[in-house]
């Protein structure tokens, strides 16, 4: 068999099986028909179904699990890098329904990053809230979230299962959110994380630092972010620097 059609053979099976998955024929948790299946559907040697799945793989719309199979996998979602804006509006602009599982809100002491990232003496009392983010129903987000005392103990007195803080610091307290500083790295799941979100222990997660400033380069929102790796994207667009 010549390297072309074998070539148009898997492009064939890919496209086939692609177009299941996209139609929902295919949904996704569902596991993919056998090899020994697809080679009897398709007429084609083993080789050519294996290179058909790997190309599904490298494209993100299955996943191999060893021992058990290949399945449809969640879509990745591609998180835009432009602008300031939060988890429920991200979510929503790309067609998924948010929600929160708050895991603790509480009064604590300022550890010296965070007292240096909202600009307090290491020791004041800061709000922080702990909360597992999510896109219909599937965590995407551990997110650790530190206030200043006074406008945090206000947030906290609110149903942060639905209402952003974003949200609420603009909307209801008059706090606008002008600018943030993002500090973004790929870190290992450590267990904590790993369990709200339901992966695996030293999974690959995007581990996110954001400090969010409101008018004057007054820091008012510090957090750390650590998204899953297996679901989620980020984009940005970089215009070239002219040389002078």
């Amino acid at each position: 068999m010549s390297v072309a059609h074998d070539s148009l053979l898997y492009a064939r099976v890919e496209k086939v099986l692609a177009g299941e998955i996209t139609d929902g024929e295919l949904t996704i948790g569902n596991q993919l028909p056998t090899e020994d299946s697809l080679i009897l559907r398709f007429g084609v040697s083993r080789i050519t179904v294996r290179r058909a799945i790997q190309n599904l793989v490298s494209r993100g719309l299955v996943e191999i699990r060893r021992g058990k199979g290949t399945f449809v996998a969640a879509p990745r979602i591609m998180h835009d890098l432009k602008e300031l804006s939060g988890f429920v509006e991200d979510m929503h602009a790309l067609g998924h329904r948010p929600t929160a599982r708050v895991l603790g809100k509480e009064i604590v002491t300022a550890n010296a990053t965070v007292a240096r990232q909202l600009a307090l003496t290491r020791g004041e009392r800061v709000v922080r809230i702990r909360r597992v983010r999510l896109a219909d129903g599937v965590p995407l987000s551990f997110d650790e979230t530190y206030l200043p005392l006074e406008i945090g103990k206000k947030i906290i007195t609110n149903n942060l299962k639905v209402e952003p803080i974003f949200s609420l610091l603009e909307r209801k307290y008059n706090v606008p959110l002008i600018e943030a500083e993002y500090k973004l790295e790929a870190v290992a799941a450590a267990s904590e994380v790993a369990s709200a979100l339901r992966v695996k222990p030293r999974s690959p997660i995007f581990r996110i630092e954001r400090t969010s400033y409101s008018t004057g380069s007054r820091p008012v929102d510090y957090e750390t972010l650590h998204y899953r790796g297996d679901l989620v994207q980020f984009v940005t667009r970089l215009v070239r620097k002219t040389s002078r």
